[in-house]
């Protein structure tokens, strides 16, 4: 079996030093925008960025669609870091688009709607405050797809996409982020299951088999393992057609 530690104090200090050369290579003096979901990873990011730039070049933006029942959560960790935000209601925006489309949207388009618009909404804020727009997504998630491309698995930086979902939380524990944030079931927001109930397997267990390789249940190891190369797709460049044809600037 492969042996494996986590350094949480190394690994915080390296990625935010990551975030302030990213910032001063593509955007000196720019701010960070996180789309602040009330969940841990929203909240991460955040906390890093504050810790990075400082909390006057952080910007929140809240992006209920309608009700969302854990917005406070959301509000909890713009008061915790003191940081500017804005919240922006979504819903009218999925609405027009769901009814401007000429046919019935199927679920998954309807599910990953929002999230798109959300992005959307990232970068206009971002563009109009002087921005970089943060990725939250970490790499438990990404590793099995759950992500929505173009939607949350976009950005202009992305912070925590080789952390699991265990190692963020001894992050957000380190940083010193509200317990009820860190230990928040992870769900997202777009349906009433959790994610672990939707994904078919804990966090804990695909966190243990993306860093030793090791998974006891043959059904659940096969499933994660499917999910991975389903959508290795989300994790590169969309391809393009290479013509043959040579540039003269190299």
């Amino acid at each position: 079996m492969k042996e494996y530690t986590f350094d949480v104090q190394k690994a915080k200090d390296g990625c935010v030093e990551w975030i302030r050369k990213f910032f001063e290579e593509n955007g000196k003096g720019c701010n960070a925008v996180v789309g602040i979901s009330g969940g841990k990873d929203s909240s991460i990011v955040a906390a890093l960025c504050v810790e990075a730039l400082g909390k006057d070049r952080v910007i929140g933006v809240l992006m209920p669609c309608g009700h969302q029942h854990d917005i406070d959560m959301a509000r909890l960790l713009v008061s915790h870091l003191g940081i500017k935000s804005f919240e922006v209601n979504i819903e009218a925006a999925v609405k027009g688009i769901t009814e401007a489309i000429p046919f019935e949207l199927s679920a998954q388009s309807r599910t990953n709607l929002p999230p798109r618009i959300r992005m959307s909404t990232l970068y206009a804020v971002s563009q109009s405050n002087n921005g970089r727009v943060a990725n939250t997504c970490n790499l438990s998630e990404d590793w099995v797809g759950y992500s929505t491309r173009y939607g949350d698995a976009a950005g202009d930086f992305s912070p925590c996409s080789n952390f699991t979902v265990t190692e963020m939380k001894q992050i957000g524990r380190l940083i010193g982020l509200p317990d009820v944030l860190v230990d928040k079931v992870p769900i997202d927001g777009l349906q009433s299951k959790t994610d672990e109930e939707n994904l078919g397997f804990t966090y804990a267990e695909l966190d243990v088999y993306i860093r030793t390789g090791v998974m006891d249940d043959p059904e659940k190891k096969a499933l994660i393992d499917k999910k991975h190369v389903a959508n290795l797709f989300k994790l590169s460049m969309f391809p393009s057609y290479d013509s043959g044809i040579e540039t003269a600037i190299k």
